[in-house]
């Protein structure tokens, strides 16, 4: 019993965190789910949902409340701290960021690593580097909060939980529309929450079949794509105007440092459930 308390806890921890990584700059959540050992299950599950239902709903159910959790806190969280301490809290999300890429490391090279994951890795950085950086510049104000843009985002933000490696909120940032979205969340608006739901599922649905099917066939090249496209995203992410020189810059290094311990306690319970050899519906 005390096993099966622990393990739900735990996941509804990792659900937190995958949750933050749907509204938090420069985070994936679903590297992060990658990262914490649900992706590959998750696909699987959405990609045939009536196959071992039960299980798989009772194993996902603290998954799904931490992450719709998470993605409350810290929409209610990231307007009050954003304007406090803007820059190390995104130094907090890179430390997080860069204590997934070991584990996703690890995760990649699963079945062997051959050159041509490590050019798919170098590829990806290219490519996601120049798509964000191209979409930063030109879509600025483009959409413009409505019904219909909500579903937009919606729809983004379940693509990145099936397409790990890029950033909703990085996204809808260059959209010029994750300030109105965080608040909206916050304020429990259901004109922003409800379309961002339907948009979401939609996406979710159109999306697990094709990678469930990309993890039979690619399995190494997708994930060494994944790490491509977290590098990127993250670099992007760097606060540039800022005087490291500081103080500050001390603040930024002890939030980094903070982001990285979070993440690595977390994956050391994750390690210790594994090595304890309990085996439940729960696990």
């Amino acid at each position: 019993m005390r096993e099966k308390v622990v393990s739900w806890i735990i996941r509804f921890l990792k659900g937190i965190f995958i949750g933050s990584g749907f509204i938090l700059p420069g985070i994936s959540g679903g590297v992060l789910a990658a990262v914490f050992g649900l992706y590959e299950r998750m696909i699987n599950f959405l990609a045939a949902v009536r196959t071992d239902f039960k299980e798989n709903f009772l194993y996902f159910l603290p998954v799904g409340l931490g992450g719709i959790f998470g993605i409350f806190i810290f929409s209610v969280a990231l307007s009050f701290f954003l304007e406090l301490a803007e820059v190390p809290l995104m130094w907090f999300f890179i430390g997080c960021i860069g204590g997934t890429v070991p584990q996703l490391w690890k995760q990649a090279g699963k079945f062997g690593r051959r050159k041509l994951h490590i050019f798919t890795l170098i590829a990806s950085a290219v490519l996601a580097f120049a798509l964000l950086v191209g979409i930063e510049r030109a879509a600025a104000g483009f959409f413009a909060p409505s019904f219909g843009a909500w579903v937009f985002a919606g729809g983004l933000i379940g693509l990145v939980a099936i397409v790990p490696g890029l950033s909703a909120a990085n996204l809808l940032i260059f959209f010029e529309m994750y300030e109105p979205m965080t608040a909206g969340i916050a304020a429990l608006d259901l004109w922003v929450i409800l379309p961002l739901a339907i948009g979401a599922v939609a996406s979710v649905l159109v999306f697990a079949k094709l990678m469930a099917l990309l993890l039979k066939r690619a399995y190494g090249s997708m994930f060494h794509a994944i790490i491509g496209f977290v590098v990127a995203s993250t670099v992007l992410i760097i606060p540039r105007e800022f005087n490291y020189l500081s103080i500050g810059g001390l603040i930024c290094a002890a939030a980094l440092i903070a982001g990285v311990a979070v993440v690595q306690l977390l994956l050391r319970l994750e390690r210790g459930k594994e090595s304890s050899g309990q085996c439940t519906i729960d696990d």
